[in-house]
C-alpha cells in the first residue's frame, strides 16, 4: 500500500516539534525490549521501500567511527530537528578499537531496530590478504591479477581467507536474525570504483555473488536485505558491476561526485533496478524538497556522518526533515509480523533520546 502524507506540508514543522515533545516525555519509560525468536524474513522491508516509492522517502543518518558511539550522528539530526532519521546506518570498521566495539555497535543497532527505525550495516573491511586489523592504507590496497583469481576460485587460499573473514561478523549479524531484525546490509560498497581493494575489477560483482551465497546458503543469514550500491562515476559502464537480480534487493547510489543525482542517473539506476527499490545510499549534502519533487522514487537516503553539518546548515537540514515527502522514525509501519519491539518510545538510549553530544 502506498501510504499519504499524515500532514499537510504547512503542518510538518509543529509536527516534528510534537514528536520531540513525546521523546522527552518517555525518557523516564521502561524500555520495550526487541523480540527475540525465529528468523525474521526481509521480504518485508523490500515491500516497505517497494510501497512508498514514488511518494515519500525515508531519511537515514550513517554513523561512521568511532563504534564506541555509535549513534553519534543519528543523534545530531535529533538535536537540530527534534526528530531521529528513519534510518540508522552502522560499520563493522577495520581498526583495533572498532572491532573491539563492534558489540556496542550492534546494540546500538538493536536499540534503533527498537526504536522504530530501519537499520542499515556495512563494512570498511581489510583485504583478505591480511588478517584485522588493519590501516586505512590496507582498506585503500589493490589484489593483484593472481590474487583476484584466487579470490574468486573456490577453495584457494584467498577464498578461504575471504570466507574466513565473513565469519567474524556473522555471530554479530546472526544475533541480529535471532533478535528479529533485518538489516539493510551493503556489502562491497561503491563496488564500481577502484579506490577500495574489492571495487572496479571484473571481479568485483563475481566476490558480490560469493559473498552472498556464503552468508545467506552457507551461514543462514536470512535476515539480509541485499543492498548493491555504486558510486556516480560512469553510467556507461556502473551495470557491468551489478551481480544480477536474485543477488540484490535493494540498488543504492553513492552520490559524490554530484550532490545530487543528474536525471541520466537516476534514470540509470531504475533501469538497473527493473523495479526494486532504489535508494541514495550515501550522500553528503541531505536532497532538498524540490529535489525529492523531481526525483521521487528515491525509498531513502543516507546522510554521510560529519557531512551531516560539514555540507549542510542547520536551515537546510530541517527543510528536508520537515518536507511532508520524508519519513521519520515513527513513521515507518511495516508489514504485521516484520516489526520487532516498540513504537518510537522504546528501546535504550536509541529511543529515550539521550543524545551523545
Amino acid at each position: 500500500m502506498r501510504l499519504t502524507s499524515r500532514f499537510p506540508r504547512r503542518l510538518r514543522v509543529p509536527a516534528a516539534f510534537a514528536a520531540a515533545a513525546l521523546f522527552a516525555l518517555t525518557l523516564g519509560a521502561t524500555p520495550s525490549p526487541a523480540v527475540t525468536g525465529p528468523a525474521t524474513t526481509s521480504a518485508g522491508v523490500v515491500s516497505y521501500l517497494t510501497s512508498i516509492t514514488g511518494n515519500h522517502t525515508v531519511s537515514g543518518q550513517h554513523n561512521r567511527e568511532p563504534n564506541s558511539s555509535p549513534a553519534q550522528w543519528t543523534d545530531k539530526v535529533h538535536d537540530i530537528t527534534g526528530v531521529y532519521p528513519g534510518m540508522w546506518e552502522g560499520d563493522f570498521l577495520y581498526s583495533a578499537d572498532d572491532i573491539a566495539h563492534r558489540q556496542t555497535m550492534v546494540d546500538e543497532a538493536e536499540a534503533e531496530w527498537a526504536a522504530g527505525s530501519l537499520v542499515g550495516l556495512m563494512w570498511h573491511e581489510c583485504p583478505p590478504t591480511m588478517a584485522e586489523p588493519c590501516s586505512w592504507s590496507d582498506v585503500e590496497s589493490k589484489l593483484t591479477s593472481d590474487q583476484w583469481t584466487q579470490l574468486v576460485t573456490d577453495g584457494t587460499s584467498l577464498n578461504t581467507a575471504w570466507k574466513s573473514e565473513l565469519d567474524r561478523i556473522v555471530p554479530y549479524l546472526q544475533q541480529l536474525k535471532d533478535a528479529g531484525v533485518p538489516v539493510l546490509w551493503r556489502p562491497l560498497h561503491e563496488i564500481n570504483d577502484s579506490w577500495s581493494w574489492w571495487g572496479g575489477n571484473a571481479d568485483s560483482a563475481r566476490l558480490y555473488q560469493i559473498t552472498h551465497d556464503y552468508l545467506v546458503g552457507a551461514k543462514g543469514l536470512t535476515n539480509l536485505v541485499w543492498v548493491w550500491s555504486v558510486k556516480d562515476d560512469s553510467t556507461s559502464t556502473v551495470a557491468g558491476y551489478y551481480p544480477g537480480s536474485q543477488y540484490v534487493d535493494v540498488v543504492g547510489l553513492d552520490s559524490w561526485n554530484a550532490n545530487f543525482p543528474s536525471t541520466s542517473w537516476y534514470q540509470t539506476m531504475q533501469s538497473i533496478a527493473a523495479g526494486k527499490p532504489v535508494a541514495l545510499a550515501e550522500v553528503g549534502a541531505l536532497p532538498t524538497p524540490a529535489e525529492l519533487t523531481a526525483q521521487p522514487k528515491w525509498a531513502y537516503f543516507s546522510d554521510w556522518a560529519e557531512y551531516l553539518t560539514n555540507s549542510n546548515s542547520d536551515d537546510a537540514i530541517k527543510a528536508t526533515y520537515y518536507d511532508y515527502q520524508v519519513l521519520h522514525r515513527g513513521d515507518i509501519t511495516l508489514p504485521a509480523g516484520i516489526r520487532a519491539g516498540a513504537a518510537s518510545g522504546a528501546g535504550s538510549r536509541a529511543a529515550s533520546g539521550a543524545a551523545s553530544g
